[in-house]
């Protein structure tokens, strides 16, 4: 295979299949996505036994029990896909829209209207899942995307990618709207990135070496975000009970995904009130703490934080810990180390809930609620493709609506400019 010249020509069927995509009617793409959860129905345990092969080549070469878990189509995450094709179904489809109209004092009328991207590169890890996820909002939102999974994952997508195709060809949408590159070579994704040209934009998903790579190698621009370094504070009027519900959810209820609490910061006056009952409940989850001088003053069982806890992202049932003497302390605290995700302050202080929720540069922010909710669903925008900290062209998780931009359309009556 000349990798160069076949990622290319995907690009370039892409490129013809966006401008088709974009003009597709709402329920020519709802019958495709609907033909799609036919197909998974009716095709589930062949594209299992695609997915098994997978995994045993996986397993034999060692991988951990988690990755196994996560490279896995089992029968709950088949259903979970349809679910998702279903909710994708049901979400309004942005493009096309107006989103504002005004009247010029020369009688032109000028306004807003929500059109798709392009043409997509989306490049992520091993979670063949995602291939359906990502193909979904691709095309509904009306625009083509250029797929490239993880290795150990290359016979799932590839069959996975075979039962897209049908259910475009059969709707009368362009096949090529959706396409998996057919290859486990690097060499592939440094071709795609050459091709500015054709591709509107890259989205990669995954862990930080991947998101790095792909940023310092694109010429085309990237959608990103390297960790998620989620902190909360408690403030010296918080309500310690619910302090207490809300920090434990958000360390401890998913420790290894990208909104889990990385470090927690206590205001002073509270500390001593809040710590000793806060560190029992973590170390009876097995929550490795890591606390600052004053931390340890108040708990001694806490174990000491070095520098490099401040600013990392554990992914793990791992804490850092820090007492700080006032809001500003730790505006500047989450300035310095947080990563532009997701912060959240537990507070009745009306005015310190403003001035944290204006003052902190994050995706999300929240007030008196877990940074877990940094998330399409549970924002209510439905299913999403990914959360985008690099603010150009959205900030936060991305779903339809993210996956649009806007063009000026103007209504004159024959205006000339002098």
């Amino acid at each position: 295979m000349d990798i160069a010249a076949t990622v290319k020509e995907m690009a370039q069927e892409a490129r013809a299949a966006a401008r088709r995509l974009g003009a597709l009617s709402t329920p020519v793409k709802n019958r495709v996505l609907t033909r799609m959860v036919e197909l998974l129905q009716e095709h589930k345990e062949l594209v299992q036994a695609e997915n098994l092969k997978d995994v045993e080549e996986a397993r034999q070469q060692g991988h951990p029990a988690a990755f196994l878990d996560r490279l896995t189509l089992s029968d709950k995450v088949v259903a979970a896909m349809i679910t998702g094709l279903n909710e994708v179904v049901a979400l309004p489809d942005p493009v096309g829209a107006v989103t504002s109209m005004w009247r010029r004092p020369n009688g032109l009328l000028v306004g807003r209207q929500r059109i798709p991207l392009g043409v997509i590169g989306f490049i992520y890890e091993s979670r063949p899942n995602v291939t359906v996820d990502a193909a979904a909002l691709c095309l509904k939102s009306g625009n083509a995307v250029i797929l490239k999974g993880g290795k150990e994952a290359i016979r799932s997508n590839l069959a996975l990618a075979r039962l897209l195709a049908q259910a475009l060809e059969e709707a009368g949408a362009p096949a090529a709207a959706v396409q998996v590159i057919p290859t486990t070579d690097r060499e592939a994704v440094v071709e795609l990135l050459k091709l500015d040209e054709l591709v509107d934009i890259v989205i990669p998903r995954g862990g930080e070496g991947l998101i790095r790579f792909v940023a310092e190698n694109s010429r085309i621009p990237v959608l990103k975000h390297y960790k998620g370094v989620c902190h909360i504070f408690v403030d010296a009027r918080a309500d310690l009970a619910l302090a207490e519900e809300v920090c434990f959810n958000a360390k401890v209820q998913r420790p290894g995904v990208c909104n889990a609490m990385e470090t927690l910061l206590i205001h002073e006056e509270v500390a001593p009130h809040f710590i000793p009952g806060m560190s029992y409940r973590f170390r009876q989850a097995g929550v490795d703490l890591r606390g600052c001088p004053h931390t340890r003053e108040i708990d001694p069982n806490v174990n000491p934080a070095q520098d490099s806890d401040w600013g990392n992202e554990f992914l793990d049932l791992i804490l850092a810990v820090k007492v700080v003497p006032d809001l500003d302390a730790a505006l500047d605290h989450i300035a310095r180390y947080g990563s532009n995700h997701t912060e959240a302050i537990i507070t009745t202080d009306y005015d310190n809930a403003q001035r944290f929720l204006n003052e902190v540069d994050s995706s999300v922010v929240l007030v008196n609620a877990s940074t877990r909710f940094n998330d399409g669903g549970e924002l209510g925008l439905g299913a999403e493709i990914g959360i985008n900290t690099s603010k150009l062209h959205a900030f936060g998780p991305m779903s339809l609506e993210e996956l649009t931009t806007t063009k000026f359309i103007v209504y004159g009556s024959g205006q000339v400019r002098t």
